[in-house]
């Protein structure tokens, strides 16, 4: 029979403002405090998976750290990477073809940007499909406001609505000493911002900031060597969607609609049994939506779904408890950094009060989801080109 497969080590690396550390680097600090969480060592480590950097990736990466891995992993789906990748670790693992496996990412994607090393890549390439679509000036951000306009017109939802999103996430982040930004803001707040993309103001797009994080996942039979509470992975599933936008049947439902049912029924557990909610957001709307299709809410009532703080710690559904991509921490790509969110929400890290963040803050009791033993992580990557969702829980 196929193995029982669990997280048994996640963390952090410096996040933020990082400018005194490569992305290498990053990936490097990620998994050596993964790793040490897990109480295992590098040798313990047979299967690898990362991407964003390196000429061979990930085999860059694994040289760095010193591994040289039986199992690897590059797949690029967009910022859901880390879920799908997950998705085929914790399969490798069941069948035998990898004992412990670790995901990292990191990048200083806002230290690079100030430095002036790179640009953002707008096109997202003229070549291919999409080149039917860059002299209409179609931008990621664009693509997200397309299908929120639509989900507005066809649903009734409101840009109040959508702005309870970041202002829950930043409620959120209040309890979160790395969090890039922690003042509450309100409503009122969101909707007189910068515009940037209609309907999306400022505080409704993800914020750039360094960072990087690990996850150690290991085999059933490695668990008693291990030092941490395994959080099990239930149920996973991942589906792709589209990339250029004609090729997209509805604007308002996106892959998670297809990942996140099979994720659920291989899990036999059903979204209302879930205590805590890792969802991508890269925009407000990315989030409300992603709820939607797995099921939280009926399709088109997402909206009254995120109102009288439902999102926020000692809400109906606490979501991204430590503040998101709109408040948190957005490198570039998020996904990973849901499972390690969901990892540590599971083993009760910060009830106690006690715990030190990783820039020696202490955090806060408040922080932590009261008796949490159920979790969804789901990652979408592009602009609802990918999915990747995972359901965890705790014995």
């Amino acid at each position: 029979m196929p193995r029982r497969v669990a997280i048994v080590g996640a963390a952090l690396s410096d996040t933020g403002r990082v400018d005194d550390k490569t992305n290498f680097h990053l990936h490097a600090q990620a998994v050596q405090r993964a790793i040490a969480d897990a109480g295992l060592t590098k040798d313990d480590i047979d299967g690898f998976a990362s991407n964003g950097l390196g000429t061979l990736q990930p085999i860059d990466v694994a040289e760095y750290l010193r591994l040289r891995p039986t199992w690897v992993d590059s797949t690029q789906v967009g910022g859901g990477t880390w879920e799908v990748m997950a998705c085929h670790a914790v399969d490798a693992i069941a069948m035998g073809h990898a004992d412990v496996v670790v995901l990292v990412y990191g990048s200083t994607t806002r230290a690079d940007l100030k430095r002036g090393f790179r640009r953002a890549n707008l096109s997202y390439g003229n070549r291919g499909p999409v080149q039917f679509e860059v002299p209409y000036g179609h931008t990621l951000i664009a693509k997200y406001a397309m299908s929120t306009r639509r989900h507005m017109h066809e649903y009734g939802t409101t840009i109040e609505q959508l702005a309870e999103v970041a202002v829950s996430m930043r409620y959120n982040a209040q309890f979160n000493p790395v969090a890039y930004y922690r003042d509450p803001i309100t409503i009122d707040d969101v909707l007189t911002g910068p515009m940037i993309a209609d309907p999306f103001t400022k505080h409704q797009c993800c914020i750039r900031s360094d960072g990087g994080c690990a996850i150690v996942l290991a085999a059933e039979d490695r668990v008693p060597d291990c030092r941490t509470k395994p959080v099990w992975v239930l149920g996973h599933g991942h589906h792709v969607s589209h990339v250029t936008m004609s090729e997209w049947p509805d604007f308002t439902t996106g892959p998670a609609a297809i990942a996140g049912p099979i994720a659920f029924e291989r899990a036999g557990i059903a979204p209302e049994e879930i205590d805590v909610a890792c969802v991508y957001d890269a925009f407000t709307f990315m989030l409300m939506c992603t709820l939607e299709d797995l099921g939280f809410c009926k399709k088109g009532e997402g909206g009254s779904f995120v109102e009288g703080g439902t999102l926020r710690l000692g809400g109906a559904l606490p979501t991204n408890p430590d503040g998101g991509g709109l408040s948190a921490c957005h490198p570039g790509m998020r996904g990973l950094f849901l499972l390690v969110e969901a990892t540590r929400q599971l083993r009760g890290d910060f009830a106690d009060g006690r715990a030190i963040a990783e820039n020696g803050e202490p955090i806060p009791a408040e922080r932590q989801v009261p008796g949490a033993k159920l979790a969804v992580a789901s990652g979408t990557g592009g602009w609802f080109c990918s999915n990747g969702t995972l359901v965890l829980g705790v014995d």
